[in-house]
């Protein structure tokens, strides 16, 4: 087994011992009064991961504190948080210290219990001590499972807190993936997620579908609202302005992505990027070469405005596609790279007519995150795009800042994420529709409830479909009539959910859209806002 395995191993291996000594420590707690003198408007907010890359609980947070409460958000560092977090004053991040560096030379098994007991650790000095006071709500992410349930449950015992628990995803349908489902293992996992997820204040779901199934197997108790993802308010689609600072940065994008060379079209920063330029020549309609001088886009010498060129498209960029993914095998990547090779033939027949009319342009697909299988499949890619013409394929990470500029400045993006219990949906799509792009999206069960297929975007069930709608959507770029059509579609469900009133979204149209915080202010606002004491 891989080392990831072996600790996910480890973790469900210690379920067992972990589930009879809290459940003793919850009976032990319930002869004491729990404190009530809490401080009133004030959440903790655990995840067991990198905060930067747990958008829907940075979200959370941001929510909580422009609703006047103290936040506290524990989990690890490594990625850079959204810029809010830094900035609101009743925003307090708390990491999580990391096991020390000398277990990471032990064998795995003298170093796994020394790690799962420095994490439990970690995690009760945040909660129970280096947080003043009992916070009122005590919100956690789930999965993972094991050990942040038990621990949770604990906590909300000892210092009167209510527990909410927000369902991503099922922690144990994740291990089947590595184990299969009838694994011991795996029936261990499902058996602790369902003993110590089946009490909680409330309980926020991603999607009906896992609400549905939750109440019916597990009989939650306690409050139950779905709160589908949904963009914060600041994704948009991004203007040729921004898509030009974009790609002119010191940390552009593109930078050190040697496969692009003799991919791209000229350019000349800062005055033209492979996708905007500053020029204007007359008598063509493409940008001015890259061995003409140009005149810079705002004259140092100049006192009015009158002289600036804005940036625009140019007609001869390549089509950007994005793909967000977190590498997990929840993920098939091999689809992408099958349509990218489907895609790369076609192009080859159609561009080469005795025309001389290019009817597919090039294609620059991106793909952003981290996760495990990433060097994995980029090795294939490179291989494969050695002797590709019209394709190229890149891995980019973004911090949060600029995640969202790029993603506007795609055409459209692809999501593979198939859900190992088929019941939460991909967040990823959720920025995308934010900003303003359609989605070809893999189909599974509950993906309607985000994609409608020929509205927002197109549904497809294997390589071929990917790449027949990868065609179809770029036929004559940049002026691509269906890509046209679902970009007005999605347009006209953004500003419908703006003009209708907040406490009324049910009664529109079942795929219209609206902003994370309208959708906040609407499903979790009134869930927080009594402040009753426990």
């Amino acid at each position: 087994m891989s080392p990831t395995t072996d600790w996910t191993v480890f973790h469900v291996l210690s379920a067992s011992l972990l589930i009879y000594l809290t459940w003793k420590a919850v009976v032990f707690f319930r002869f004491l009064k729990p404190r009530d003198e809490h401080a009133m408007r004030t959440v903790a907010i655990l995840v067991l991961g990198d905060i930067g890359r747990s958008p829907r609980m940075m979200y959370h947070a941001e929510s909580f504190a422009e609703n006047d409460f103290m936040t506290y958000l524990v989990g690890y560092g490594g990625s850079k948080p959204i810029p809010s977090l830094e900035t609101l004053p009743r925003v307090q991040l708390r990491y999580l210290s990391e096991p020390p560096t000398v277990l990471k030379s032990l064998p795995f098994i003298i170093s796994a219990p020394f790690k799962i007991t420095h994490q439990i650790a970690s995690i009760l000095k945040e909660l129970l001590i280096r947080i003043p006071e009992p916070p009122e709500y005590l919100l956690v992410q789930n999965p993972p499972s094991i050990p942040t349930l038990a621990l949770v449950a604990l906590v909300g015992r000892i210092r009167g807190c209510k527990v909410i628990i927000d369902w991503h995803n099922l922690g144990y349908s994740i291990l089947a993936l590595k184990l299969g489902d009838g694994h011991l293992f795996v029936k261990i996992a499902k058996r602790f997620e369902a003993t110590f997820g089946q009490s909680a204040y409330a309980h926020l779901f991603v999607t009906e579908a896992m609400r549905n199934y939750l109440v019916n197997e597990w009989d939650l108790r306690g409050q139950k609202v779905v709160l589908h993802d949904r963009p914060p308010r600041h994704f948009h689609h991004s203007s040729a302005q921004e898509i030009h600072d974009l790609f002119t940065g010191s940390n552009s994008p593109l930078a050190r992505q040697t496969v692009l060379t003799d991919f791209l079209p000229e350019l000349n920063l800062p005055y033209s990027t492979p996708f905007t330029d500053t020029s204007r020549p007359e008598d063509t309609g493409h940008p001015t070469p890259v061995n003409v001088p140009l005149a810079p886009p705002l004259s140092v010498t100049s006192q009015t405005y009158t002289q600036v060129e804005p940036p625009i498209l140019r007609p001869d960029r390549p089509a950007l596609v994005v793909s967000s993914t977190s590498w997990t095998p929840d993920e098939d990547f091999g689809i992408l790279l099958d349509a990218l090779t489907i895609y790369e033939q076609r192009a080859c027949v159609m561009n080469g007519s005795s025309s001389g009319q290019r009817k597919l342009p090039k294609l620059l697909m991106a793909v952003t995150g981290k996760g495990p299988q990433r060097q994995e499949y980029m090795n294939k890619v490179n291989e494969l795009q050695k002797s590709w013409k019209w394709v190229r394929c890149i891995s980019v990470w973004l911090e949060a800042e600029k995640y969202p500029v790029f993603l506007g400045s795609a055409e459209f993006g692809v999501c593979l994420h198939s859900s190992s219990s088929a019941l939460d949906l991909p967040m990823k799509v959720v920025d995308m529709f934010g900003c303003g792009l359609p989605v070809c999206a893999l189909n599974f069960k509950c993906l309607p409830e985000l994609v409608k297929h020929e509205k927002n975007g197109l549904v497809f069930n294997n390589s071929a479909e990917l790449a027949e709608q990868l065609e179809s959507l770029l036929s004559s770029f940049p002026e691509s009539p269906r890509l046209a059509a679902l970009r007005r579609s999605l347009d006209q469900a953004t500003h419908k959910a703006e003009n209708t009133h907040p406490y009324n979204l049910e009664a529109s149209e079942e795929w219209e859209w609206s902003s994370w915080n309208e959708n906040w202010n609407h499903k979790m606002k009134p869930l927080v806002a009594g402040g009753v004491r426990v």
